[in-house]
């Protein structure tokens, strides 16, 4: 976030209270990393559609610099109404997975999560074979992709810096 918009003093984090350790571990990361970046930070708490709606609404009186979309099923499965938003509010926005990107948002930065559903199989192929699931150990993620959208860019009036530009796995042109 801090290469996106490096003059940002104010960020909105858009988290989901009905996944508590989700929330929790976004917030308490966040929260870290505000405080080691002088960035003051405002949650947005939403388990709804109507309050994503009255989220955004709340940001237009605050006016944040930017705005980071936590990780979350619920917000993956409205993540076009999360780009639209965006958009309209004309708030740089980053987001958890290419998905956002791919269909509108800003910029993402994530797991790979096609890699992982590869692991998946790999897993299943190992149980398959024998293997007490006991013994396979777990495996986080070590591939991480930044995916730009620079038509959302222009949408919403905003030049991504072009060293984030060159350094993306994926630039939506």
């Amino acid at each position: 976030m801090r290469e996106l918009v490096p003059s940002a003093a104010r960020v909105a984090v858009l988290i989901n209270p009905g996944n508590a350790l989700n929330a929790e571990t976004t917030l308490r990361d966040v929260q870290a990393a505000a405080g080691a970046v002088g960035v003051q930070i405002h949650i947005i708490r939403a388990s709804t559609s109507q309050e994503i709606d009255a989220g955004f609404a709340t940001m237009e009186g605050e006016r944040p610099d930017a705005l980071l979309v936590g990780g979350d099923p619920f917000f993956n499965s409205r993540r076009v109404q999360l780009a639209l938003l965006a958009a309209r509010h004309a708030v740089p926005t980053i987001y958890a997975s290419r998905e956002y990107a791919e269909i509108g948002g800003l910029i993402s930065y994530g797991p790979n999560f096609l890699d992982a559903f590869r692991n998946v199989g790999v897993y299943v192929g190992r149980i398959l074979k024998g293997a007490k699931p006991a013994d396979i150990p777990i495996e986080q993620s070590t591939r991480f992709e930044l995916v730009i959208n620079l038509q959302a860019a222009k949408v919403i009036g905003y030049e991504v810096p072009a060293g984030l530009v060159l350094r993306a796995d994926t630039v939506i042109e």
